[in-house]
């Protein structure tokens, strides 16, 4: 037997859980219809074929109508979710993982105009910051059909055999009663600490007696809100107590924190620039304390963490759930001895951010995950070997070559630069963000595994191209940024990439006029106010930075306010004109009526890319296709037709394409080369 700490069988009751790794309750906003379908059964099986022991379906699923989620989660009101949620958890109980879903009812956590338009309910009539919705204060009638609800629910997902159950406390209604934030009754489940947990007791009991005591339940909390407004370390220690107490769980899944706000929902779930395992000695605090089942997920990115996790007794189960939406294979490459090849959470968010927004959950550098159905994890053998040529070493590049490499065929990079990364070198350079190397780093390495060549400081041109004889070629040239939007004074204005790479040093009363909304506007602005700038963000649209999103828009936040950076929506920069050594900006606005004029000595514009396409067409006369995709062929996975006449086929991907992001980077060179 081995003697790695992760790979040592946990038994929880009757359940033997085959090792110490698991994936927290989430939600990935892939049901359909409210149930978990094709998509949602193939990405949780995708994760037990590869050895999790656990895996936790389902994150906050709705037990009541007045409950409505406010992205896509399961709906387990529903007599029809059974059979879908039993497909599922057979198919994961085949390759040996165990399964669990989390239930819960939202509370003040959703909105009225939601699903049926019933009120929302609390024990509270203030709102949510975060979904804003006013409450209507929980009445007695109320409590006594939520406990049924969640009794019924319960009951639901054990005839749809699931191994447990999860339930969603913190930031939702079971918590909104334990904390003095949010529970503002005056009766006999409002007030004393006994009172509020009345409420989750009763929830628990009534579940307990329809699903019987030896059915697994566990509950996922907060052990300290983290405000002045909640509850405390202290009193999360006594609520621990108690659950255990109670005789209703049998495990505690615990973090730390609150979510009713942005900036709350991020330091509880950390990105990329904070603290990797911030709660993890918290957990293990509790351990020695109430010397209990405890499991734990927070940014817990790395098998070396998760295994002193388990290791130093911290624990008994540990979640990695981000980490395994970046590479679903994590156990399986530990227990081939492969760790090295895992491709890791980089902590870009784009997951979750994408779910707050109503899309999707999609890995920034995974584009197979949520795609399982279409879009292959293990990259299959070609039948006939090619030679690939591409230009390019950012992320489509590097990904098109790494797939290339996968499918046996024989791959050549040419990169214009000393080293690879593209716009992610830029990006890099702020010290929060320079976890996306990650991406880059990853894909070099499996390149240098796959016999990849990548050709440095090489500029390609047309006759460098044909000179390999290619049968493939990939243009991944990426963008340049485009400045050149104002009527007039074009000339006068700086590109963002100028600021971020250093090219240009930052001035003192500095407007950055950003029409992209994505990181490099506000990634500029902060090299301005770290440099001691005062800083004007102005945008034409009603929010600023929507290509950021809430939990990525945190950090920023925090670190151009403290330094006094000015936020302008809906107004944009028509003009510039020298005026002395200043530049004037001439200010209007799309709704009309406005002009006015004000003076900086720099003016920045962040406008995206426009692709860097000149390689491309040199090539076309070259090509067989003439650069053209078949996109019925694409979308449907079948191999692109080839040409009849002329040297090779020629494709281009990302930026070059045109300005998006990097995970669209990496699903163009994926869907293309997966069947070349």
């Amino acid at each position: 037997m081995s003697t790695d700490p992760l790979l040592q069988p946990f038994q929880l009751k009757h359940l033997t859980l085959r090792n110490r790794l698991m994936i927290s309750s989430h939600e990935p906003a892939y049901p359909e219809d409210g149930m978990p379908k094709g998509r949602y059964r193939a990405y949780h099986a995708e994760r037990a074929k590869a050895g999790i022991a656990l895996t936790m379906t389902a994150g906050s699923v709705a037990v009541s109508k007045d409950s409505p989620p406010v992205f896509n989660n399961i709906l387990a009101y529903k007599d029809e979710v059974v059979p879908w949620m039993k497909a599922m958890v057979d198919e994961c109980h085949d390759h040996g993982a165990a399964v669990m879903v989390q239930l819960t009812h939202l509370g003040r956590r959703t909105r009225w105009d939601k699903g049926d338009w019933l009120p929302v309910v609390a024990p509270t009539m203030d709102r949510e910051p975060a979904h804003r919705a006013f409450p209507k204060l929980i009445e007695q009638w109320d409590i006594d059909r939520i406990k049924k609800d969640f009794a019924d629910a319960a009951e639901r997902m054990k005839a749809a055999g699931v191994d447990g159950i999860d339930f969603e406390s913190f930031g939702h209604l079971l918590s909104q009663f334990w904390s003095p934030m949010s529970n503002h009754l005056d009766n006999d489940y409002g007030g004393s600490l006994e009172n509020r947990m009345r409420f989750s007791l009763e929830v628990l009991g009534a579940i307990r007696e329809r699903v019987g005591q030896d059915f697994i339940l566990g509950i996922r909390y907060v052990m300290d809100e983290d405000t002045p407004e909640g509850y405390s370390k202290e009193e999360g220690f006594e609520i621990s107590r108690r659950l255990k107490a109670s005789g209703l769980v049998d495990f505690l899944n615990v973090t730390k924190g609150h979510i009713e706000t942005d900036a709350g929902l991020t330091d509880n779930i950390p990105i990329m620039g904070m603290a990797s395992a911030p709660f993890l000695d918290l957990a293990g605090e509790l351990r020695r304390e109430v010397r209990f089942p405890i499991f734990h997920a927070t940014r817990i990115q790395d098998v070396a963490t998760a295994r002193h996790a388990i290791a130093a007794g911290k624990v008994d189960m540990i979640g990695m759930t981000r980490a395994h939406m970046a590479d679903p294979h994590i156990m399986r490459k530990i227990l081939e001895g492969r760790e090295e090849t895992i491709r890791p959470c980089v902590g870009a968010n784009y997951c979750l951010d994408r779910i707050y927004q109503g899309g999707l959950a999609l890995c920034t550098h995974n584009a197979a995950t949520g795609r399982e159905e279409t879009m292959p994890h293990d990259i299959p053998k070609a039948t006939h070997r090619k030679k690939v040529v591409i230009a390019g070493a950012g992320p489509a590049g590097l990904e098109a070559a790494r797939v290339a490499g996968e499918r046996g065929h024989d791959v050549v990079v040419f990169e214009a630069a000393s080293k690879p990364g593209g716009q992610i070198l830029l990006t890099a350079q702020n010290p929060r963000r320079r976890e996306m190397i990650g991406i880059i780093d990853w894909r070099v390495a499996e390149c240098e595994r796959l016999g990849v060549t990548v050709r440095y400081d090489t500029w390609a041109e047309s006759d460098t191209i044909r000179a390999e004889n290619p049968d493939v070629v990939i243009v991944a040239t990426g963008g340049l940024p485009h400045t050149a939007i104002l009527k007039e004074g074009n000339d006068l204005v700086t590109s963002s990439w100028d600021l971020i790479s250093g090219d240009v040093k930052p001035g003192q009363n500095v407007l950055i006029y950003d029409d992209a909304g994505d990181h490099a506007g506000l990634q500029a602005a902060e090299v301005v106010a770290k440099a001691g700038g005062k800083v004007e963000i102005m945008t034409r649209d009603r929010a600023f930075a929507p290509e950021v999103m809430a939990m990525n828009l945190v950090p920023y936040m925090r670190e151009l306010q403290k330094r006094g950076a000015t936020f302008t929506v809906t107004y944009l920069v028509e003009a510039v004109r020298k005026q002395g050594n200043q530049l004037l900006a001439v200010i209007g606005s799309d709704y009309g009526g406005i002009a006015r004029e004000q003076l900086h000595d720099q003016i920045i514009v962040n406008q995206g890319t426009r692709p860097n396409a000149d390689l491309y067409h040199d090539l076309l006369p070259f090509s067989k296709n003439g650069g053209a995709v078949d996109y019925e062929k694409l979308i449907a996975g079948v191999p692109q037709q080839e040409g009849a006449t002329g040297e090779f086929q020629l494709y281009r991907i990302g930026d070059a394409v045109a300005a998006r992001n990097t995970h669209a980077a990496v699903y163009d060179a994926l869907r293309l080369v997966k069947d070349i």
